[in-house]
Formats: C-alpha cells, sequence, structure tokens
C-alpha cells in the first residue's frame, strides 16, 4: 500500500465514511443489545437442546459460563453452521518450488489509472470454514485465533479476519441467565454436546425455489436469520413492520426491491425498505443434504416455502474429519494415488469445494465428492466441469472458485511417501475421490419427493431428531 500523502487522506475518508456508514446501518437495523442480560434459570434449560450450539466459556478473568451458545446474539445457532475466517499459513506450499507456481498479474493503479505492470506468485493464503460441529475449541491467543477441529488439526487464523467473533457470543447459562460478552472478553469457547433436554426449538426449514432448481433443507435468511423467533423487517403498506419467522407460511420475491409475505392465518403482506427483502439481501443459505450447503443469491430467488424440519443434527452427529485421498489423472496419461491435498489447502473430508452455478454458490463437503473431471484447458473459462456426487448425482458447476484458474494444484502423496507429488491445475484431467466411511450429511443420501423423504443407500433413513 502506498504512504503517498494524498492515498493516505483519500483512505481516511473512506474509513470515515465506511464507519458512519456501519453505525448508521447499526442503528436502522438492529439496535445496540446491552453488554449482559438476565432471565430467569428456567429459560436457560429450555434452550439447551442438542440441535442448538453448546459449549462452555472461558473469559479472560478466568470465569467460565456454561450453556447454549450463539454468535452475535443472532447469527451463527446450530451445528450447521459455519465459523470463517483466514488460515495465517499454508504449510503444504512448502512441498511446490515457488518457481513451479503460476505467476498472477497485478497491476499498480493510482485512481483506476495503470502506472505499471508486474507478476507476482500466486496467493496462497486460503480462508477457513468449518461447520461448528465439526470443531471442538476456538481459542483467542492475542492477536491470533485458533481452532481445533475434532480430528486433531488446528488452524491458526488473524483475529481481524474471523469476523464471526466481532459482535461477541450470546450464552444461556442455566444459572446465571442469558449473558453476552464481547469478543475481547472471550479466552476460549469448548464446544460441548447438550443434555437431551429441553423443548425443540423452531429451526427455520423449507424449499427454495430457484431457476437453478429446488433446495431444501434448514435455512437461513439474508445468511443469519436461522431461528423461528427471528425477526423479517420492512416496510408494509401501514408503515414499518417486524414479522416472526415462525408467523410466517412463504416468503416470494415481488420486485427487485420487495418481497411478497404470506402469513401462516392467509394474509398476505408486500415488505419493501430494508435490506432483507429486496436486492440488497445477502443471501439465503439453504443446508441441503445432498451438498452440505448452497447459498441462494438475490438474483436466482423465487419463493421460500417454510415446512416443519424437526430440531436438526447434534453435535454428536458431526464425526471427525478423515484424510483426503483418491487418485488424479492427469492430461498426460499419467494415474497419481494417496493421500490429497486440494487446491494446495484441503485435505480432510470435512472441507469443502465451493464453485458456483447460476446464481447458486455451491459449498459441497469433499466427503460426498466421488470425482471431478474438468475440461480442456482452452474450455474452462466458457466451459463447466462435471462433479458427481457418491449419491450418483451429477453436477455441472462454473469453472470459477475452486475450480477455477485460481487453484492453483494438488499435492498426491504416494503410500508410505513424505514427498508429494505436486501437479499444477493445468495438467488435471480428473480428481477421483475414495468414499469415507462416515459423513454428516448421510452417505448416498438422495432427496425425493421435494425431500420429504430421504434414502441413504436405496435404503429408508430417518436422521436423528428429525422428522423426515
Amino acid at each position: 500500500m502506498k504512504r503517498a500523502t494524498i492515498v493516505g487522506g483519500a483512505f481516511a475518508i473512506v474509513l470515515g465514511l465506511a464507519i458512519a456508514g456501519y453505525l448508521a446501518l447499526k442503528r436502522n437495523v438492529a439496535p445496540p443489545a446491552p453488554t449482559s442480560t438476565a432471565s430467569t434459570p428456567s429459560t436457560a434449560v429450555a434452550e439447551a437442546h442438542p440441535s442448538f450450539l453448546y459449549g462452555r466459556i472461558t473469559l479472560t478473568d478466568g470465569a467460565t459460563y456454561e450453556g447454549r451458545l450463539r454468535f452475535g446474539q443472532h447469527q451463527e445457532a446450530f451445528w450447521g453452521d459455519y465459523f470463517n475466517g483466514f488460515k495465517q499459513q499454508n504449510p503444504w506450499a512448502t512441498h511446490v518450488p515457488p518457481e513451479r507456481l503460476r505467476k498472477e498479474p497485478h497491476p499498480i493503479k493510482i485512481f483506476g489509472i495503470t502506472i505499471a505492470k508486474r507478476e507476482e506468485q500466486i496467493d496462497l493464503v486460503r480462508p477457513f470454514m468449518a461447520r461448528l460441529g465439526d470443531i471442538t475449541r476456538i481459542e483467542l491467543l492475542g492477536r491470533n485465533v485458533r481452532v481445533t477441529l475434532k480430528s486433531g488439526t488446528v488452524f491458526d487464523s488473524d483475529w481481524y479476519s474471523s469476523n464471526d467473533l466481532d459482535d461477541g457470543v450470546r450464552v444461556w447459562d442455566s444459572s446465571r441467565g442469558v449473558l453476552d460478552f464481547g469478543p475481547r472478553r472471550v479466552r476460549a469457547i469448548e464446544f460441548l454436546p447438550a443434555a437431551p433436554a429441553g423443548v425443540v426449538p423452531q429451526q427455520l426449514h423449507g424449499t427454495v425455489r430457484t431457476r437453478q432448481g429446488d433446495f431444501t433443507g434448514f435455512v437461513q435468511w439474508n445468511r443469519n436469520k436461522g431461528v423461528g423467533t427471528d425477526e423479517l423487517s420492512g416496510r408494509s403498506a401501514n408503515g414499518n413492520l417486524s414479522l416472526r419467522f415462525d408467523t410466517l407460511r412463504s416468503i416470494a420475491r415481488h420486485s427487485s426491491d420487495s418481497s411478497l409475505v404470506t402469513l401462516l392465518d392467509g394474509r398476505e403482506i408486500i415488505l419493501s425498505g430494508s435490506r432483507e427483502v429486496g436486492k440488497e439481501n445477502l443471501g439465503i443459505y439453504v443446508d441441503d443434504r445432498r451438498y452440505g450447503r448452497v447459498l441462494i443469491s438475490w438474483d436466482a430467488f423465487e419463493r421460500l416455502d417454510f415446512t416443519p424440519g424437526g430440531s436438526g443434527p447434534a453435535y454428536g452427529d458431526f464425526p471427525p474429519g478423515q484424510p483426503l485421498t483418491g487418485s488424479v489423472t492427469t492430461r498426460d496419461g499419467r494415474h497419481l494415488a494417496g493421500r490429497l491435498v486440494y487446491d494446495l489447502d484441503e485435505s480432510e473430508t470435512t472441507e469443502t469445494l465451493d464453485a458456483p452455478s447460476q446464481g447458486v454458490d455451491y459449498t459441497i463437503l469433499f466427503g460426498l465428492i466421488a470425482s471431478i473431471v474438468l475440461p480442456g484447458s482452452e474450455e474452462r473459462v466458457t466451459q463447466h466441469a462435471k462433479v458427481t456426487l457418491h449419491n450418483g448425482e451429477e453436477m455441472q458447476l462454473d469453472c470459477r472458485g475452486d475450480l477455477g484458474e485460481g487453484n492453483p494444484g494438488l499435492l498426491i502423496f504416494g503410500e508410505g511417501s513424505q514427498s508429494p507429488e505436486y501437479v499444477p491445475w493445468t495438467d488435471v484431467e480428473r480428481v477421483d475421490l475414495h468414499r469415507p466411511p462416515s459423513m454428516y450429511p448421510p452417505q448416498g443420501g438422495r432427496l425425493i419427493k421435494g425431500a420429504q423423504v430421504l434414502e441413504v443407500d436405496g435404503k429408508p433413513f430417518k436422521a436423528k431428531g428429525n422428522s423426515k
């Protein structure tokens, strides 16, 4: 970053505007909550259901609290939700000579005008993303956030990239009520299975209809509203209105800036004037059992019909990740088998392949993928990759994201070898992956009749704690 005075001044102006916008958003969308609130102990116990996040928080002063958890008071609440950050280091990069890595153009611009051109090594810093059900512990170590997975793998990320902690954590402690702790007061979060007690909470569930097809599963509207008591806000013909999601039957796209909301009693209301009911909506997450999770953009969204979905998976439903194993077929006909590191980053079955298609971003667990077949290298910009799942479904995904040119390639550790073979992405023709012994969602699952019936390996399956 340049240090010239004019650039510094511009940066200060932009930063000031960003802060002002952020504060305005806080004022207009959701009033700030107090640093701590209290409820009766009976309320806290009632909400400690196995499908909700549950754990023990240790503060910087050594005090501990245990109970149901929710990040940012109104954000991640369930085991299938994701914790995000950026890995500080890429240990796999040491296995690749720097001269073999692709170079990227990095023009130097001032006020949008290119004044110089240069090439730099492809960026190997990768985002960290894991389902909370796959994590055992989150620790705050100075300016670092350390995440330990059930598999024992440990990742360190920079504090400022771990935005899931920015708004703190809420805990429903059975003896001290409901308390909110800011991020700087938390030393560690240890995730634990909740006791099988309490009422079944309403986790939002339904079918989202798009031009790409229908997606059914647990839902998070605008990326963070996934509990029945969360509210949908907007402006109606009679003024500002907030509706609890557990009073809604459906939400349909009415225009680019408005939604048609149908209540359980049949009333229809057009909502507009807020970010979440129009084109500024951040997208709708659906935990579709076929893939893991999809993010549906507002442009692709047509309609969401809410349906009962049960309580959702518990902490114990998420088995530890396994090493990613399989084979790589190169364009010159070589066949390399062993432990794989995809994108010089993903090495476990609980990590994800991220790629879009027609306004839907797919986050597919590698443990669900049987094979990836790429088009010819000269066609990858306009063609699609064929991704086949273990349940037999074939998908055509854009050659972007983890399937795009930013992928540096794969490492293959042959049996008993400590030195891997490196295959650049441009040389990859096909990747075949072994099926892990266990996964959540279950292996071989396929949805029938709008996800009302689930089969696993051809046999009827009823998920633990689920009504399907």
